[in-house]
C-alpha cells in the first residue's frame, strides 16, 4: 500500500465515522466532516497533507501524489 491509497481509505473512514457519530450521538459531528472535506481540499490545492506526514513517519512508501 502507499502512503496515496492510505490516506484514501483513511479519509474514506473518517467520513464513515463522522457520519455514524452524527447520526446516532450528535449533529455536532457534522464539523468533523466539515474539517475532513476541508483538509481534502487544502491537501489537493497545497500538496500537503498531515495523515501523509504521518504514514510516511511509519514507513509506508510514497505514491505520486505525495512524494
Amino acid at each position: 500500500m502507499t502512503i496515496d491509497r492510505a490516506v484514501l481509505v483513511f479519509a474514506g473512514l473518517m467520513v464513515l465515522l463522522s457520519v455514524a457519530l452524527t447520526y446516532w450521538v450528535s449533529q455536532g459531528f457534522l464539523l468533523l466532516t466539515v474539517f475532513i472535506g476541508v483538509n481534502l481540499i487544502q491537501s489537493a490545492i497545497t500538496g500537503f497533507c498531515p495523515a501523509a506526514t504521518v504514514f510516511r513517519a511509519l514507513g509506508i512508501k510514497p505514491g505520486c501524489a505525495f512524494k
